[in-house]
Protein backbone atom coordinates (compact mmCIF):
# COMPACT_ATOMS: atom_id res chain seq x y z
CA UNK A 1 0.00 0.00 0.00
CA UNK A 2 1.40 3.20 -1.04
CA UNK A 3 1.70 5.79 1.77
CA UNK A 4 2.16 9.68 1.43
CA UNK A 5 4.04 11.88 4.08
CA UNK A 6 1.96 15.28 5.16
CA UNK A 7 3.76 17.48 2.55
CA UNK A 8 3.33 15.37 0.04
CA UNK A 9 -0.36 14.93 0.92
CA UNK A 10 -0.75 19.04 1.21
CA UNK A 11 1.30 18.92 -2.78
CA UNK A 12 -1.63 16.53 -4.08
CA UNK A 13 -4.36 18.36 -2.44
CA UNK A 14 -3.16 21.76 -3.34
CA UNK A 15 -3.27 23.16 -0.04
CA UNK A 16 -0.91 23.53 2.70
CA UNK A 17 0.79 21.25 5.25
CA UNK A 18 -0.81 23.08 8.25
CA UNK A 19 -4.43 22.46 6.41
CA UNK A 20 -3.46 18.75 6.11
CA UNK A 21 -2.44 18.49 9.48
CA UNK A 22 -5.41 20.16 10.91
CA UNK A 23 -7.70 17.86 8.48
CA UNK A 24 -5.72 14.58 9.87
CA UNK A 25 -6.07 15.80 13.98
CA UNK A 26 -9.94 17.24 12.92
CA UNK A 27 -10.30 13.06 12.13
CA UNK A 28 -11.33 14.15 8.48
CA UNK A 29 -8.43 12.10 7.00
CA UNK A 30 -7.00 9.33 8.21
CA UNK A 31 -3.28 8.88 8.98
CA UNK A 32 -1.13 6.10 10.61
CA UNK A 33 2.34 6.61 12.62
CA UNK A 34 5.80 5.12 12.01
CA UNK A 35 8.20 3.83 14.01
CA UNK A 36 9.99 7.68 14.27
CA UNK A 37 6.90 9.13 14.86
CA UNK A 38 5.89 10.24 11.31
CA UNK A 39 2.33 10.36 10.07
CA UNK A 40 1.29 8.72 7.19
CA UNK A 41 -1.45 8.81 4.74
CA UNK A 42 -2.48 5.36 3.18
CA UNK A 43 -2.96 6.56 -0.37
CA UNK A 44 -6.43 4.61 -0.31
CA UNK A 45 -7.36 7.21 2.34
CA UNK A 46 -5.81 10.26 0.58
CA UNK A 47 -7.65 9.65 -2.60
CA UNK A 48 -11.29 8.91 -0.82
CA UNK A 49 -10.72 12.35 0.53
CA UNK A 50 -9.50 14.31 -2.18
CA UNK A 51 -12.87 12.67 -4.41
CA UNK A 52 -14.56 13.01 -1.51
CA UNK A 53 -13.98 17.08 -0.84
CA UNK A 54 -13.46 17.87 -4.42
CA UNK A 55 -16.93 15.89 -5.97
CA UNK A 56 -18.95 19.28 -6.89
CA UNK A 57 -22.27 19.42 -8.58
CA UNK A 58 -22.01 19.86 -12.19
CA UNK A 59 -21.27 23.51 -13.40
CA UNK A 60 -23.36 22.69 -16.64
CA UNK A 61 -25.35 19.71 -16.46
CA UNK A 62 -26.03 19.70 -20.30
CA UNK A 63 -22.27 19.30 -21.14
CA UNK A 64 -20.42 15.92 -21.40
CA UNK A 65 -16.99 17.59 -20.34
CA UNK A 66 -16.14 16.60 -16.76
CA UNK A 67 -12.85 18.17 -16.60
CA UNK A 68 -13.22 21.75 -15.23
CA UNK A 69 -9.86 23.63 -14.50
CA UNK A 70 -10.43 27.20 -13.34
CA UNK A 71 -8.26 29.77 -13.52
CA UNK A 72 -6.99 33.58 -15.03
CA UNK A 73 -5.72 34.16 -19.10
CA UNK A 74 -1.91 34.88 -19.02
CA UNK A 75 -1.11 34.62 -22.82
CA UNK A 76 -3.35 35.05 -25.72
CA UNK A 77 -1.54 34.88 -29.37
CA UNK A 78 -4.12 36.13 -32.21
CA UNK A 79 -3.56 34.28 -35.96
CA UNK A 80 -5.64 35.74 -38.57
CA UNK A 81 -7.98 32.55 -38.09
CA UNK A 82 -7.00 31.02 -35.28
CA UNK A 83 -5.53 31.69 -31.45
CA UNK A 84 -3.18 30.41 -29.02
CA UNK A 85 -4.36 30.89 -25.40
CA UNK A 86 -2.86 30.26 -22.10
CA UNK A 87 -4.52 29.66 -18.79
CA UNK A 88 -3.06 29.05 -15.47
CA UNK A 89 -5.52 27.03 -13.38
CA UNK A 90 -3.36 26.80 -9.96
CA UNK A 91 0.01 24.74 -10.37
CA UNK A 92 -1.06 23.90 -14.11
CA UNK A 93 -0.69 25.61 -17.47
CA UNK A 94 -3.11 24.73 -19.67
CA UNK A 95 -2.32 25.74 -23.49
CA UNK A 96 -5.63 25.76 -26.10
CA UNK A 97 -5.73 26.21 -29.77
CA UNK A 98 -9.27 28.06 -30.73
CA UNK A 99 -10.54 30.47 -33.39
CA UNK A 100 -9.91 33.68 -33.38
CA UNK A 101 -13.61 34.70 -33.41
CA UNK A 102 -13.92 32.33 -30.26
CA UNK A 103 -10.91 34.77 -28.43
CA UNK A 104 -13.10 37.72 -29.58
CA UNK A 105 -16.61 36.84 -28.66
CA UNK A 106 -15.10 35.53 -25.45
CA UNK A 107 -13.38 38.92 -24.89
CA UNK A 108 -10.49 36.72 -23.58
CA UNK A 109 -7.34 38.71 -22.80
CA UNK A 110 -4.67 38.52 -20.22
CA UNK A 111 -5.75 38.86 -16.50
CA UNK A 112 -9.90 37.80 -17.24
CA UNK A 113 -10.72 34.46 -15.27
CA UNK A 114 -11.60 31.32 -17.57
CA UNK A 115 -12.14 27.93 -17.22
CA UNK A 116 -10.26 25.02 -19.18
CA UNK A 117 -13.30 22.72 -20.09
CA UNK A 118 -11.18 19.65 -21.28
CA UNK A 119 -13.16 16.65 -23.21
CA UNK A 120 -10.79 13.90 -23.95
CA UNK A 121 -11.22 10.19 -24.68
CA UNK A 122 -7.39 9.92 -25.09
CA UNK A 123 -5.86 10.80 -21.45
CA UNK A 124 -2.03 10.17 -21.08
CA UNK A 125 -1.42 8.57 -17.50
CA UNK A 126 1.92 8.10 -16.09
CA UNK A 127 3.24 7.59 -12.76
CA UNK A 128 6.03 10.00 -11.04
Amino acid sequence: MHTYRIGEAAALLGVSTDTVRRLVDGGRLHADRDESGHRLIPGAALAAFARQSHRTERENPGSSARNRLSGIVTEVRLGDVSAQVEIQAGPYRVVSLVSRESVEELELEPGVPAIAVIKSTNVVVERP
